[in-house]
């Protein structure tokens, strides 16, 4: 019977470390998923699949939160059931050894909570987006298209060219004109030179 970890971290920024020292350490095999997002499913992650074949019965998972388990809450409960089915216990942190029947309801109703907040938080950055781009477009500081959320506007770059020519202007204040950056002037004037104009 063997203690088994996993682990996942969404960004190779991230370590897992951290879920290593809250688990406990000491374990006979531990399984990593590193810059693996949470929107992939558990069985498609390479260290979560790997931990599926290696748990034999008897053996116990240790993992630091519900939502390493899975994409969602659907997703967390068929990961779960089938640890369990082979006869594997799941210890989630703070939650402890799950097995069969009252167990496996607790982790979906946490699994669901889990899933909740996070639609909780994406609908929260997308109100305060929105929010923000309507404070720019009211407070009149858009410029042919362009907010200082998102990409840079699509511009032509014969357009640039023409414009810094025929005022005469700096590299900063074209970039400043347009609302893109100074790199994205440079390449269009030289790109108009390339093609014969004048430039520069």
């Amino acid at each position: 019977m063997s203690r088994i970890a996993y682990y996942r971290v969404s960004t190779r920024d991230q370590s897992v470390d951290a879920q290593r020292t809250a688990l406990g350490g000491m374990f006979d095999r531990e399984f990593v998923d590193e810059a693996i997002s949470g929107a992939t499913l558990a069985n498609d992650r390479p260290g979560f699949a790997a931990m599926s074949d290696y748990v034999r019965e008897g053996d116990t998972l240790c993992v630091y939160a519900v939502d390493r388990l899975g994409r969602d809450a659907l997703d967390v409960q068929h990961s779960v059931r089938a640890l369990i089915k082979k006869g594997v216990v799941v210890d989630v942190l703070g939650i402890g050894p799950i097995a069969r029947g009252v167990g496996e309801l607790i982790l979906a109703v946490l699994a669901q909570m889990a899933q909740m907040e996070r639609d909780r938080i994406r609908d929260r950055c997308d109100a305060g987006r929105a929010a923000a781009r309507a404070s720019l477009k009211a407070n009149g500081r858009t410029h042919r298209g362009k907010s200082s959320l998102g990409r840079e506007p699509i511009v032509a770059p014969a357009q640039v060219a023409l414009w810094r020519s025929e005022n005469m202007a700096s590299i900063a204040a074209t970039a400043q004109h347009f609302g893109i950056s100074p790199s994205t002037v440079k390449r269009s004037c030289a790109a108009r030179r390339r093609g014969g104009g004048t430039a520069g």
